[in-house]
């Protein structure tokens, strides 16, 4: 059955034109998927094979809507989907974009994003497990809920682990409740496909699968340039150039995390900035206060073939 917030007026369907026919020009503005979208073109920079599926979702969605409006079987969708992907790929943005698009379309009441990991969902002792997953199951209806490294919950190796007891209610709750809760499983390809393999039953209620590709140099230094533009920095021609130099050597590093190593190199080069002007002291005008110069970056021990802090630890099996 689906969502019947769908017939509440943020949700409303353009008039049915003459003969039977709907406006889908009027009917894809009303819904709001076009503004939802061109967020997220401008909210991420690359991933086009992302952004296309997500389009293709949204689109089948509103088509969907139309078909019932003409009293044609639509059917009730599934939604949960598996986010692959190394860490930093916008994975839980665009789950969160996905919860608007959701929303705004009726497929769930809230629209809102509840994001856990293993340790929110299984206890560490007999029945702890059970109360944890449906506090937060209660705490996801009507909007979705993003398990992150979801492979963390099966643990064969160990007899005594409870994460067996989480997944077989996480299933039955995707397959009774799958109108009002929409579940997206995330983590690297590789060990969320021995996942699926381990766990037939989430895959058989997985509709849609969408791998998140690492970023190209290039993507990553606009990346650098508009996280910096928007804290009111800039960088130097000759910063400019280093910066391509830092993103080519340190995503050859342990650990790199794409968007989320970028966040935190600039973190750190915005933290030298301020220790360089607080030691030089003197007057200081707007440009100094924020231009990021070429020593605020080979300043990082990547130039010295040394290994920057890591950003992404995975945990151990």
């Amino acid at each position: 059955m689906l969502n019947t917030a769908f017939s509440a007026p943020t949700a409303a369907l353009p008039a049915e034109a003459a003969e039977g026919k709907l406006d889908l020009g009027a009917l894809f503005t009303e819904s709001e998927v076009p503004e939802f979208l061109a967020e997220l073109e401008a909210d991420l920079i690359g991933l086009k094979p992302v952004k296309r599926r997500i389009r293709e979702i949204a689109a089948h969605l509103v088509i969907g809507r139309a078909r019932e409006t003409l009293g044609l079987t639509s059917g009730a969708p599934t939604l949960h989907m598996a986010f692959t992907g190394n860490p930093g790929t916008g994975k839980t943005t665009v789950a969160l974009k996905m919860a608007q698009i959701l929303h705004r379309l009726g497929y769930v009441r809230r629209g809102h994003l509840v994001s856990v990991t293993r340790d929110d969902l299984v206890g560490q002792y007999i029945g702890h497990t059970a109360p944890k997953t449906k506090e937060i199951l209660k705490k996801a209806m009507g909007g979705v809920l993003f398990i992150d490294e979801a492979y963390y919950l099966y643990r064969p190796e160990n007899e005594r682990d409870y994460g067996q007891e989480a997944i077989e209610i996480l299933l039955q709750v995707m397959e009774n409740q799958r109108d009002d809760l929409v579940v997206i499983l995330a983590g690297y390809k590789d060990r969320m496909d021995r996942f699926f393999e381990s766990n037939p039953g989430f895959r058989s209620r997985i509709a849609h699968h969408i791998d998140f590709p690492d970023y190209e140099d290039a993507e990553l230094v606009s990346i650098a340039r508009t996280m910096a533009e928007a804290a009111d920095y800039t960088f130097s021609p000759e910063a400019a150039v280093a910066l391509e130099e830092y993103v080519s050597k340190r995503r050859t590093q342990p650990n790199f995390a794409n968007a989320r190593s970028i966040r935190n190199a600039l973190d750190r080069m915005r933290l030298r900035l301020s220790l360089r002007l607080f030691e030089d002291g003197g007057l200081a005008d707007r440009a100094a206060l924020s231009t990021i110069t070429e020593g605020d970056i080979r300043a990082s021990r990547v130039f010295s073939g040394g290994i920057d802090a890591p950003d992404y630890k995975p945990r151990s099996e």
